[in-house]
């Protein structure tokens, strides 16, 4: 039986030191009595081996846009491992996924990836950006290929051997489903799933996936711009659910979220889209800083995370690793933007302040904010008099691709201090440059140590390397 390459993908999702989660999608064939059933099937070896190991088989419905993910496990940490990913019809349901005809992969190319590592004293380097604009045009089907090029630059940074990237994070607006918000905003589950289907599958950003790791949070453009601030009842019942199934299947499904079963197949149902992962020296806390957020007139009453979601993040902040802990916001944690805006953490006071007061109380070192969402970059670092070892590390990364104006440093309150409800008080200090371009960060980490370095899309470097010491 000969394989199909992938339609879309694959795409390298949660690795850690033991485990690999490869995703991809094959096709839609309709049949007068329904669709032709569709398989994806992976196999992997580790790079230089003369055989493959067996291969692992995932159905592709059409629920799921024909997409799945097959899950590796007992894998060996560090290891460069090469693996084949390819799809095919079948007439009947395959009960024994192991007793097919032997396949031909001579139509699938080859990919590799490395896995994770163990040792929390192993540095690590994380490519991270936001906010990926496809100009579509009045509904049209043209889409331009400009915001593909930051990804091109990473992969040209991954070929030079001494400038290797473990993983890439994404924080969110890696679609943009409202494009020309309301002349032609997507707001059906197959426009969505299309949407999904050409920014994945353009050239450079699916060779990156298909090799690096690459972690993903959504923020309010793969739903609406600002949601929920807009929502109506109808868009709760109608556009939220379309939105939500498209991400879970393009975002979601190769994440850490889904637990294993005996047989390494994902299972359950989501009721969460946050999740955490470790890797070397670094600790990451992907957070949902969109779907879980409610306003109100009254600061109190406002609500950017679920109190499970915050209690997790207090907990996994206190564990105690002492790795760098990285956490993950869509929208900056710090600094403020000099007008007010109902969409940062700065109008959210009571939660940001809660999750200060506990770094400082508990002497949690080593914490880094990573964000997008306002289409610029800079980093700065927050301070407490009362403590001199307090220091919580910001780094703001977007957009890769923005065809309009960005934001700029007179939009920041950039030093003074911060603020919050605390009878503490935290200062912002030392804020670099602001680059006011489309552009992705490197973040190279070492267990008492994080360099940001900023690259604009094409490649070039922006400003000098910015180390922080911990």
């Amino acid at each position: 039986m000969k394989l199909h390459a992938p339609t879309v993908g694959p795409i390298v999702g949660y690795v850690s030191g033991d485990q690999a989660r490869l995703w991809l999608r094959g096709d839609f064939q309709k049949t007068p009595d329904g669709y032709r059933r569709c398989f994806g099937v992976v196999r992997l070896r580790i790079h230089g081996a003369p055989v493959f190991d067996k291969p692992k088989f995932a159905k592709l419905p059409p629920h799921f846009d024909m997409t799945g993910v097959c899950a590796f496990t007992h894998l060996q940490p560090e290891t460069s491992y090469e693996y084949q990913a390819g799809w095919f019809f079948a007439e009947t349901e395959l009960t024994n996924l192991d007793d097919t005809q032997e396949l031909d992969w001579s139509g699938v190319q080859p990919w590799t990836f490395r896995t994770g590592s163990t040792d929390r004293e192993k540095p690590r380097s994380y490519a991270f950006g936001s906010c990926r604009y496809l100009l579509r045009l009045f509904g049209g089907e043209f889409f331009d290929d400009r915001g593909d090029k930051a990804f091109r630059s990473i992969l040209e940074q991954i070929d030079k051997k001494e400038r290797q990237i473990d993983a890439v994070i994404m924080a969110g607006d890696q679609i943009y489903a409202d494009d020309l918000d309301f002349l032609s905003p997507d707001d059906a589950i197959d426009e969505y799933m299309k949407r999904y289907r050409t920014v994945f599958g353009q050239s450079n950003v699916r060779e990156l996936m298909s090799r690096v790791p690459t972690y993903m949070i959504l923020d309010d453009h793969e739903i609406e711009d600002n949601w929920p601030s807009k929502a109506t009842e109808k868009d709760w019942l109608t556009l939220y659910p379309s939105a939500i199934h498209a991400y879970q299947i393009y975002q979601c499904s190769h994440s850490p979220l889904f637990p294993l079963d005996q047989d390494d197949r994902l299972t359950g149902t989501l009721d969460r889209f946050w999740y955490s992962f470790q890797d070397g020296c670094c600790d990451c806390f992907v957070m949902d800083s969109r779907t879980e957020r409610r306003w109100s007139e009254k600061p109190k009453q406002r609500q950017m995370i679920s109190r499970r979601q915050m209690d997790a993040l207090l907990k996994w902040l206190n564990d105690g690793s002492g790795r760098v802990k990285l956490v993950v916001t869509s929208v900056p944690f710090f600094p403020d933007l000099e007008a007010d805006s109902d969409d940062t953490w700065g109008r959210f006071l009571k939660e940001r302040t809660e999750v200060l007061d506990f770094i400082l109380k508990n002497k949690v070192r080593k914490v880094v904010f990573l964000s997008g969402d306002v289409h610029c970059s800079l980093t700065a670092e927050l301070t407490c008099p009362s403590d001199p070892a307090f220091k919580v590390i910001t780094v703001v990364s977007s957009s890769f691709f923005w065809p309009y104006p960005h934001m700029d440093e007179g939009d920041f309150v950039l030093k003074g201090k911060l603020k919050t409800t605390s009878k503490s008080s935290y200062r912002v200090r030392n804020a670099s440059e602001v680059y006011s371009t489309d552009n992705f960060a490197r973040l190279d980490i070492r267990p008492k140590s994080i360099a940001i370095s900023f690259f604009e899309r094409k490649g070039d470097q922006l400003g000098p390397t910015i180390t922080w010491t911990f």
